[in-house]
């Protein structure tokens, strides 16, 4: 397995040009979010109390690939994943009834444009998706953007 410092160089690579690195830090979270719509949107009938669904087991085999990568970053995304959820409940219940969308629908359309903008942030770029080579690189984008997070203010990432 690639150690982090690995997979960040290798991710970093394809992300040089200043106006891909603007478009990543919009989409991947955007991606995220409403990768975590989506999965949430699955009916999951076992558990009714809303935290406990499709996308949080999903994100749980995420966490294990996190954690063997560094306990820091782990933590970091459990932080991120709480925040996911608790942002598309409050989403579902809150401000798509008054718009009249489901919050798959809303997760869709937004998933749609993010992945838009980030192919047309790879053709300015020059670069093909990190992901194309190696799928594992969609669990390396939002932890891409978080060790720049933990670098600027003082956490070390490993």
């Amino acid at each position: 397995m690639r150690t982090i410092d690995e997979w960040l160089t290798l991710y970093g690579r394809d992300h040089q040009n200043p106006t891909n690195k603007i478009i990543h830090w919009i989409c991947v979270p955007v991606i995220v979010f409403t990768v975590f719509g989506l999965l949430m949107s699955i009916p999951f009938p076992l558990v009714a109390n809303g935290w406990v669904n499709v996308a949080t087991i999903v994100f749980a085999f995420a966490l294990i690939f996190y954690f063997r990568l560094s306990l820091p970053i782990f933590l970091g995304m459990l932080v991120i994943g709480f925040l996911m959820v608790a942002g598309n409940r409050f989403l579902a219940a809150t401000i798509l009834p008054n718009i009249g969308l489901k919050l798959w629908q809303f997760s869709l359309i937004v998933f749609v444009i993010a992945w838009i903008l980030q192919f047309i942030g790879h053709k300015i770029e020059g670069q093909k998706p990190s992901f194309l080579e190696d799928l594992q690189f969609l669990l390396i984008g939002p932890i891409w953007l978080l060790h720049f997070v933990f670098n600027k203010v003082g956490i070390p990432y490993k």
